[in-house]
């Protein structure tokens, strides 16, 4: 049975050190069901999206999670959350707490409720899978080591994470919520372009433009690009029978030579090399 479809999940065991991050508890939700905390959880509470999308209510806030992105809850938060449609939501959390989190987190200026969202290659999408395989090979379980990672993905989500968590930014996916979904299904197209994903919210190129990059740092085609060649990556594990060329062409690529270009652009490794690595 495949890793991607089974629930990990570890509790912390009290060790008796007092630890500048210690580790609550941390796990993966292969089917992330829905969530409801009107009291908050009594330690920090990090979650991310591994696959699909979730809603998170808090705050007098609703957030949208898609592949990328993660929450940062303080202690005490109430909130909720629950997967966004039919699709499977995959999760990732981590909860922490210690003699110094707060400092720790103050020092890096996340001492609020915070939204997160990152690039594709940056390692914070990896991070919390590398900790729990880790854990499954590992008998000293929440102590000097473990925190030394809870400190580390900390450290990596401040340099890595560009911050999202105004009121602007979170309309602005609610509004483009309908198109990145509509993006998900049309990615093999290669007819696509910006005309076309701006006449399905019925805006203008140019408005189109600016919310994208308000929103994400990146145009939407750019941002279409992206979501193809992450695609792409997921069929060169998934599919090994498959040539680069024919994958170039179900995600959207007329030419196998402008594939392979864009995909070393954004990953450092060609195709092939990235399939071999994995």
């Amino acid at each position: 049975m495949s890793l991607d479809t089974v629930r990990r999940i570890v509790f912390a065991q009290e060790s008796g050190q007092l630890l500048p991050i210690t580790l609550d508890s941390m796990g993966y939700n292969p089917d992330q069901e829905q969530v409801s905390r009107p009291q908050g959880y009594h330690t920090y509470h990090w979650l991310q999206t591994a696959h699909g999308s979730g809603m998170i209510h808090f705050d007098n806030k609703k957030l949208t999670l898609t592949e990328g992105s993660g929450i940062l809850l303080m202690p005490g938060t109430p909130h909720r959350y629950e997967a966004l449609s039919s699709e499977t939501w995959r999760t990732y959390y981590l909860t922490f707490g210690g003699t110094s989190a707060r400092h720790i987190l103050d020092s890096l200026g996340m001492n609020t409720s915070l939204f997160y969202r990152w690039e594709s290659g940056a390692p914070l999408s990896s991070m919390l899978k590398e900790m729990l395989d880790r854990h499954d090979t590992s008998n000293d379980m929440f102590s000097l080591g473990e925190s030394s990672d809870a400190y580390r993905f900390l450290l990596t989500l401040n340099k890595y994470g560009q911050l999202h968590n105004n009121t602007a930014i979170s309309r602005n996916v609610d509004k483009l919520q309908p198109l990145l979904k509509w993006m998900d299904s049309h990615y093999g197209d290669p007819e696509v372009g910006l005309s076309d994903l701006a006449s399905r919210l019925e805006v203008s190129g140019r408005y189109l433009n600016s919310l994208f990059l308000q929103t994400f740092g990146l145009s939407p085609y750019a941002y279409f690009v992206r979501l193809r060649i992450r695609k792409s990556k997921e069929l060169l594990v998934a599919n090994p029978q498959l040539t680069v060329k024919a994958i170039s062409q179900l995600v959207g690529f007329r030419d196998v030579s402008h594939f392979v270009a864009t995909f070393r652009k954004q990953s450092a490794v060609t195709p092939e090399q990235f399939r071999k690595l994995h």
